[in-house]
């Protein structure tokens, strides 16, 4: 007889809670934070790529309604992770510095689905494959969001289909590069928020993605400043100089219409 499902067994308590495991000496206080956070982090990554990944199915579909229900609730996500950095703050320098070599040459560059993330909205780069071995899994799931439609091209293919002229060079680009901002796109986008209601509303949608993407990538860069201020960080990178550099918008052709509308 098969047993009944408990709470323990539905959400498997027992493994989840193995999972958090100090490297430091002690262990150091605060690394059982720093690890929780980082863990619920890629929890809060993989429910985000799985609302995405709805939006393009209902987007392929032409159901907006329900397109725009899932974006808010991506947008509502992105809001807990900045939170996140609240809580992660209360952590001052000596606490991290305590434990902070342990880390070794580990970092947030390997987090493969915050890649993943990056690949679906259509920041992409074929560069950003080295960072993960040949053969993991990572690695697979990164090669296939790479030739898949970005979010963007199954939105534009959607306008496509609502009957505005979407070039046929902005569809037919190449899945693995990052999206290149284009005068006559801006020029369909500027015609959808002046005549089409419903439309207009999905492109704020997106640009609401857009600011709330850009604002965890501000507020992390602020973080690392705060804890580390301008050391490498742990996997090579300049640190918070190189996530600084990250802050650009990913839909540059609906910031680019602001000054039009």
């Amino acid at each position: 007889m098969d047993r009944a499902v408990t709470y323990n067994s539905y959400l498997k308590i027992d493994e989840l809670l193995t999972l958090q495991r100090p490297l430091s000496d002690g262990p150091e206080h605060d690394e059982l934070l720093f690890i929780v956070i980082h863990q619920v982090y890629e929890l809060w990554f993989k429910q985000v790529l799985h609302e995405l990944d709805h939006v393009r199915v209902l987007l392929d579909v032409n159901d907006a309604h329900r397109a725009q229900h899932s974006l808010k609730r991506v947008l509502t996500i992105l809001k807990v992770l900045v939170a996140q950095l609240d809580i992660l703050e209360t952590m001052t320098p000596l606490e991290f510095q305590s434990f902070r070599q342990r880390l070794e040459q580990a970092s947030g560059f390997q987090s493969d689905q915050f890649r993943q993330l990056e690949f679906v909205l259509g920041k992409r780069s074929v560069d950003a494959l080295d960072r993960f071995p040949a053969g993991s899994r990572a690695r697979a799931a990164l090669v296939i969001r790479l030739r898949e439609p970005s979010l963007w091209t199954s939105f534009l293919a959607y306008l496509e289909r609502e009957g505005y002229p979407v070039p046929a060079d902005v569809l037919g680009a190449d899945p693995t590069a990052p999206i290149v901002p284009n005068q006559a796109l801006q020029d369909v986008l500027v015609r959808v928020y002046k005549t089409d209601p419903k439309n207009s509303e999905m492109c704020e949608r997106f640009v609401d993605l857009d600011e709330g993407v850009q604002e965890w990538r501000y507020r992390h860069v602020k973080m690392v400043e705060r804890t580390i201020g301008t050391r490498t960080g742990t996997g090579g990178s300049s640190g918070a100089a190189y996530l600084r550099s990250t802050i650009a918008p990913t839909f540059p052709d609906l910031w680019a219409i602001r000054s039009q509308l």
